[in-house]
């Protein structure tokens, strides 16, 4: 095999290093599709919030619509490498999608990847200020989003520099333990557990915490039935490439569980 000695491109922008890939992969194949969210300035410059959409082979049943978040906190890009590279095995192998219709919100926090911090350029924590009235241009967005596109499933991506392995939130409801358990132990493999009995202040049981934070980002507090909602936790200690592999895995779990329990349920 001859090998390319073409050089990588080279990117001029800390933000289109980012979001340009998922744009060639929506190029490359019709089921992806780029849109934004919204946008908004910030110090004179206009930021986005991108969204790519990926629509997998139908079936005889309306979509399951799930929606995958990362980069809420600036300074954890492994939630946003994960996305891409969910993406790139979709589009080889769609039939993983089956059923589903996925929008992925890769930048979330534009201004805080930009500066490479955990709050957005004004000094906020996003992940505290869901459906609390606030007037954050981000926030505004991404409830939008929340309120109009009614997910049936809503994950999270985070990345944690106190954590000595993976974890996750599943904020006391059954059906979270019983997707996010099953995506843990798919990710074991790549990187261990965190054994804990306590993580993040809470108490926690094989990487699962039933509490959680205020604030995060959530679906609308009115909506019914309620999502299923996933928190899924990397530690930062960990090289990227892990980090990136793991919540893959993960992801891939929560594809293939909820189908089997929709599956399940359609047959009740």
């Amino acid at each position: 095999m001859v090998m390319s000695t073409s050089p990588e491109p080279v990117y001029p922008h800390k933000l289109r290093r980012l979001y340009w890939p998922f744009l060639a992969l929506a190029e490359a194949c019709r089921e992806v599709v780029g849109t934004v969210a919204g946008s908004f300035e910030a110090g004179g410059n206009r930021y986005t919030v991108p969204r790519f959409a990926f629509h997998g082979p139908a079936t005889s049943t309306p979509p399951i619509r799930l929606g995958v978040f990362a980069l809420v906190h600036g300074d954890e890009p492994a939630g946003a490498l994960a996305l891409q590279r969910l993406l790139g095995l979709l589009v080889d192998e769609p039939a993983a999608a089956t059923g589903y219709e996925l929008l992925l919100y890769p930048l979330c926090n534009p201004t805080g990847y930009e500066d490479g911090t955990r709050h957005n350029r004004a000094g906020f924590d996003l992940n505290r200020e869901f459906w609390r009235q606030s007037d954050l241009p981000e926030i505004g967005i991404l409830e939008e989003e929340l309120r109009t596109q009614q997910f049936d499933g809503i994950i999270a991506l985070h990345t944690d520099d106190t954590c000595d392995g993976l974890y996750g939130y599943t904020q006391g409801r059954v059906l979270n333990e019983n997707l996010l358990a099953p995506a843990l132990r798919a990710s074991a493999h790549v990187l261990p557990v965190d054994p804990r009995g306590v993580i993040d202040g809470f108490a926690a049981r094989e990487g699962l915490i039933d509490d959680c934070f205020t604030g995060i980002l959530a679906p609308p507090p009115e909506q019914r039935p309620r999502p299923f909602e996933i928190i899924f936790e990397t530690p930062a200690a960990a090289p990227m490439t892990q980090q990136v592999e793991a919540t893959c895995c993960a992801l891939q779990s929560v594809l293939a569980e909820y189908r089997g329990f929709i599956a399940q349920g359609a047959n009740l």
